[in-house]
């Protein structure tokens, strides 16, 4: 069964290249020294948006040859909880012949959320289809506008399955940066990709602009779905409810954004799974957060032959390890 959120063990302290604790550098200074040399293909319109309402919608960014093995990914996860909950007597037909979008759906009909949350809120496995998901150059080339060609994957990505009518899939208002408050990680950037079309009825994506400048603001786990999810304080939620944007997207649209951003999203009522993934990434520069899990070095112009590769991530390894037969990088 998959890791929750952020209950995976943490592995071994890298000490690589992100080592070294620096300042905030998110702003707009920072961001000028941060992204100079870079390749990235955003408009400065696009990054002006980014900067001014700490999100940014890239229609399409990832097309149906992009999400194929990602889809894959996931339907390798639904095949297992299927078979372990025939195991455990609560189904008794896999339902192999469902389709993507409504199979999960129907193997938890006539069952709860505590049996939804036996498998985690999110997941998290090491599942070929999501390395190539995080390593995509489409990917990498828009962050790469956005915190210049040192990139790293932050170990905090998840798949994220919105059963209807399950409590787990609504997520309340919280800032990504709750999770780590007092990591010195400025910028994290999420990229949040929908791989059915996220609409207001299955839950999209709802997000309040230009937080991103503000504080980390008072926060508590909330305890009525059972997932634990962090959510802003009483007094916080009062203020955003009314400015609020919904981001309705279609499947392949990615909606990055700061990890100061307030945003939440909304349960699912509709008959099919609103299956979504977030990622996250940072300038290698900045703290790995290792209590997390293990990311990976993503791109760097200044060290490729360190970039690490799909053994090296399914090994938890952050990097490449270097032929020493070979020459120098």
């Amino acid at each position: 069964m998959a890791n929750g959120d952020h209950d995976a063990p943490p592995p071994p302290t890298y000490r690589g290249a992100m080592s070294t604790r620096v300042p905030r550098n998110d702003t707009t200074d920072g961001n000028e020294r941060m992204r100079r040399g870079n390749h990235g293909n955003l408009s400065p319109e696009q990054v002006d948006r980014y900067d001014t309402e700490g999100y940014l919608v890239i229609p399409d960014l990832l097309d149906e040859a992009d999400m194929a093995p990602v889809r894959a990914a996931m339907t390798e996860k639904v095949d297992r909880i299927a078979h372990d909950l025939i195991d455990a007597g609560l189904i008794d037909d896999p339902l192999d012949d469902e389709p993507f979008a409504t199979r999960l759906a129907r193997l938890f009909d006539g069952l709860d959320s505590d049996h939804f949350l036996t498998f985690g809120r999110s997941w998290r496995d090491r599942i070929p289809g999501y390395f190539t998901l995080m390593s995509n150059p489409k990917i990498l080339d828009a962050l790469e506008s956005l915190i210049g060609p040192e990139i790293f994957a932050n170990p905090v990505y998840n798949v994220r399955p919105k059963v209807p009518r399950v409590a787990a899939g609504t997520v309340p208002w919280h800032q990504d940066k709750s999770y780590w408050p007092d990591a010195n990680s400025n910028p994290v950037v999420t990229v949040w990709i929908s791989f059915v079309d996220a609409t207001l009825e299955n839950g999209c994506l709802h997000v309040l602009p230009r937080t991103q400048r503000e504080k980390v603001h008072a926060f508590h786990r909330e305890t009525y779905s059972g997932t634990g999810f962090t959510e802003l304080d009483i007094e916080a939620i009062g203020l955003v409810r009314d400015k609020s944007i919904a981001l309705p997207v279609k499947a392949g649209t990615a909606i990055l954004f700061n990890d100061r951003l307030v945003h939440s999203s909304t349960r699912n009522d509709s008959d099919h799974v609103r299956w979504s993934v977030d990622l996250r990434y940072q300038p290698t520069n900045q703290d790995p957060m290792t209590a997390h899990g293990a990311g990976f070095l993503a791109r760097s112009r200044s060290r490729p032959g360190r970039v690490a590769e799909l053994s090296d991530w399914l090994a938890e390894r952050p990097e490449r390890i270097p032929d020493h037969t070979a020459e120098p990088d």
